[in-house]
Parts: C-alpha cells; structure tokens; sequence
C-alpha cells in the first residue's frame, strides 16, 4: 500500500510567520506534527510520502504515485482541505481524514471516504483492519482517552528538517482549566495525560541527533498542568539531557499560574524554555468571569507578566475582544495593558466559538451563532456579538494598528528588555541567522519606513543588552510579519 499524508496550506496568518521566514530562508514555522505522529502508526511494510503543502506542492505525479491518502488539519485549513479532497477524489483516490478540523466538523465533508476521528491511538487500527479486510466504515470515533505513553515517535525521516523554522514535540494533553471558548479539553480532556520521562527524553534525542539545534515548541495545551510532576520528574530530567548540549531552546504554553511558583520557573529557564504562549485574554474582570478564565482572575496580571520576564521567559501573549461584557472602554485598555507589559509578541483575535465548547453551546441555545469558525486573526467572527459589529471591528482594527505601529511595537521591545533576563540555552550565531540580520539590516534598516526605529533599538541594546542582539533582530522581523498581515485584512 502507497500511503500519501498530505498537510493542507495554511492561509496567511499571524502565527504562519509567513513574511518573517523569508529572512531566514525557511518555507514553514512548524512540521505537521499529528500527520508525523500518524505516520509512525500505519504499517511498516506500507510505503508513505508526506506532502507539507506549507513547504511544497502538491503534485499530480504524487497524486498519481498514492493508492490511498490522509489528511489532516485545523479549522484554519478548511478551504484548503476543501480543494486538495476535490483534487484527489478527481484522481480516484480513498480519502481518510482526521484531526480537530474533521473530528469537529465531518458533516461539512461528503467527500471523504473515511473518518479517523478524535485520537489517533484509539481509532486509526481499527480503521486500519478493517480497511485490510475489505469493510471499512465511514466513521471511526471514540469518547475514550487514550494512553499517550503508546504515542510513537513522529517520523522525522518523512520531512525535510531545514524546511523548518521550529521543530514539535509533544509531552501532555489536556487541561486542568475549562475556559468558554477554548475546545482543548472537549477534544483532549480536563486531566492532562503525560508520556514517560524515557519517552519524552527519546523524542529530544531523535530531533538532537538529525543535527537540529534551533527552537523546539512543546505543543501542549498547558505544559504546566501537572506542576508537581514537572517539579519532580520531567524538569530534572531534561536538565541533566541538556548539559553538554548546544541549542535547542524550547518555548511552550503555559497558564498565568505559572508565574506563582518561582522555583518552577527557575528549572523550566534551566532546562532550557526561553519563551511561554500564555492566555492572557483580557485585563477586564468581567470579561474573565464570563469566558471562566478563573486562573487570570484577582491577580495583578501586569505583574505575573514582568514576573515570567525576569525569570528569563518571554511571554508571548493571546488576547481576545467581542465578549458580552466588552464596553467601547476595552480598546484602550487592552493597548494600555500590551504596552505596559513588554509582551512583544501579542495575538489579539476577535472572540469565535469552535465547535464543542461551552460557549458555543451558550450561543447555539441562544440562536447567535453565525457558521464555523475561521480559526484566524482576520477580524471575523461566527457569533452575533453584544456590542456592534461594525463598532467591535473598527475597535479590535484600531488595537492592532496600534500595538503594531512603528514607534509603539519598538517602545514594547524596548520594555521588554528592560525587564527580560538573559536565557540559558543560546541559539548558535549560524551562518541563516547571520543572513537574516544582514537582510533585515537592508529591507528594515535602510529601505524599511521604520529604518530609525530600528537602528535606534540595535544601538540601545548593544550598549545595555547585547547578549540579546540576535532577540531584537528576530523582533524586527516578527514586526515585518505583523504588519503585512494586519494590512492584508484591516488597513
């Protein structure tokens, strides 16, 4: 059996980082991790190729090479799925979906032959007998959880590494906290599941001796759900890994919790995280009681932020805008908070509701729901919202132009490093981030409408922090990025 596993193009997108991989000659922020893990999961004796249509076409001559394909995504790829399904049903070839796109919304995909839904551990080899006894069904599913310590390791050898501008791994799902709008724990459950420390150690271990030394993003959920388990197991382990060691940084997501326990951010900097995703949502109490963000509720969120900073993480923040409670006054006040706080990197999004959460089951019963969800940044919604919609628009169009101005993004950097603590675990100065200095310094730096801006955060930091140069210049791009995605849809 020729197997083909094909990852849809993902559209253009705050976290595609599409405009900023140019710098470094990198066609993808990240690797497909659920098709590689998947991969690992059919049979050995089946012949498969991987197409990551982030990195390359997808070709009739791969279509025509396939007895069978697989696909996989997120909601953020439905167009995309969409049109490569037509394409391979016009070639005569069974289509098996699955993922959180599929698992969420199969009904909306007639074409496909099979579905392989909710976890792959649990209903891809019943699918997979079937299937070599000749009666498989159109829909494999399960309620159940599975046992992650039985995942595999991804097939690395199916992708190209250097296509790549961070590599994933994955140590637990699910999540302690049930927030409104989030479908994590619908799809993965409250209590995260954790590999072994063996298991984890081998999957660093298989990325390590490919060559690779640049970021790797640990996708879970809520790396720090089980804190006492990190605290005593996982953490000294990947320390002593390390030592010896060069590269390899790790970022994560995290709740705002994290910020309590000093000593678990000290050994997560020790072993090697530089950088933590973290919900912050929104800095109004409201509007974190309606949504159930009970973890960022009575605390000083400014605080847990510089906190995380001077531990030597960056924090990298979400922010949401369109909850019932929102007043006109949110705008402002979400500006206020991402320029006092130093979070350079903050996504801000209107609020949506995926299919399966609470908040979705909210709005269905009170008929405002408007579709499916985009999954994306793009200032649409799929719930009639409170306030008005052309007022909720203009107000989320003007936070983003805002925070991603010129003068105010450089203010946040500037901020930021104030506060930041340098990290342990150093990216090499290789010969790619030399270039994407060299090509920032021109597009940005000379023909870039922000050129002062830039030369005067450069300058700052070789005088106050010049172990973190090569941070600003990743910023600068980052910026580049913003700003051609906040154009493409507001401005």
């Amino acid at each position: 059996m020729k197997a083909l596993l094909i990852y849809p193009e993902s559209p253009d997108t705050f976290w595609s980082f599409k405009h900023a991989l140019k710098f470094i000659h990198k066609k993808a922020a990240f690797p497909p991790l659920g098709l590689l893990t998947v991969g690992a999961m059919l049979r050995r004796d089946w012949s498969l190729r991987l197409v990551d249509m982030n990195v390359e076409r997808l070709s009739e001559k791969e279509l025509e090479w396939a007895d069978i394909v697989f696909i996989s995504g997120m909601a953020v790829h439905r167009h995309s799925a969409h049109q490569v399904i037509a394409r391979c049903k016009k070639a005569g070839l069974p289509v098996v979906a699955g993922g959180p796109l599929f698992t969420c919304e199969h009904e909306q995909f007639s074409e496909v032959d099979h579905f392989v839904l909710n976890e792959a551990e649990l209903t891809l080899a019943p699918f997979l007998r079937d299937l070599e006894e000749g009666n498989a069904k159109r829909i494999y599913s399960s309620s159940d959880l599975c046992d992650i310590r039985e995942t595999p390791t991804p097939r690395w050898d199916l992708i190209d590494l250097k296509h790549y501008a961070s590599m994933s791994i994955q140590f637990s799902r699910g999540c302690p906290f049930n927030c409104d709008f989030c479908n994590v724990t619908a799809l993965f459950g409250h209590k995260p599941r954790i590999k072994t420390i063996q298991q984890f150690l081998g999957e660093l271990d298989s990325v390590y001796n490919l060559g690779w030394r640049g970021q790797v993003f640990i996708v879970d959920d809520n790396f720090i759900g089980n804190k006492r388990h990190l605290k005593a197991e996982l953490l000294p382990a990947v320390i002593e890994w390390r030592r010896g060691k060069k590269g390899m940084p790790f970022n994560t997501e995290a709740s705002i919790d994290l910020a309590d326990d000093k000593s678990l951010m000290e050994m997560m900097v020790e072993a090697g995280f530089d950088s933590v995703f973290v919900g912050i949502e929104t800095p109004d109490e409201q509007g974190l009681t309606e949504c159930n963000k009970r973890q960022n509720k009575n605390r000083d969120l400014l605080e847990s932020v510089k906190c995380i900073q001077r531990e030597g993480m960056q924090v990298q923040g979400g922010f949401i805008v369109g909850f019932d409670s929102d007043t006109r006054s949110i705008f402002q006040r979400q500006i206020d908070f991402i320029q006092n706080s130093g979070i350079v990197t903050a996504m801000v999004g209107l609020l949506q509701a995926p299919v399966g959460t609470r908040l979705y089951e909210r709005l269905r019963k009170e008929g405002r729901l408007l579709g499916g969800m985009s999954g994306n940044t793009d200032g649409t919604t799929n719930i009639v919202t409170r306030m008005n919609l052309e007022t909720l628009r203009k107000g989320y169009a003007n936070v983003l132009g805002h925070i991603y101005s010129r003068k105010h993004y450089y203010q946040r950097v500037k901020t930021f490093l104030k506060e930041y603590s340098t990290p342990r675990a150093k990216v090499p100065l290789d010969i790619q981030r030399f270039l994407a200095f060299f090509r920032s310094s021109i597009r940005l730096g000379v023909f870039g409408k922000e050129r002062l801006q830039y030369w005067r955060i450069l300058f700052w930091t070789l005088c106050h922090r010049p172990q973190l140069l090569t941070l600003v210049v990743t910023f600068a791009v980052y910026r580049y990025h913003f700003e051609r995605i906040c154009n493409s849809h507001f401005f």
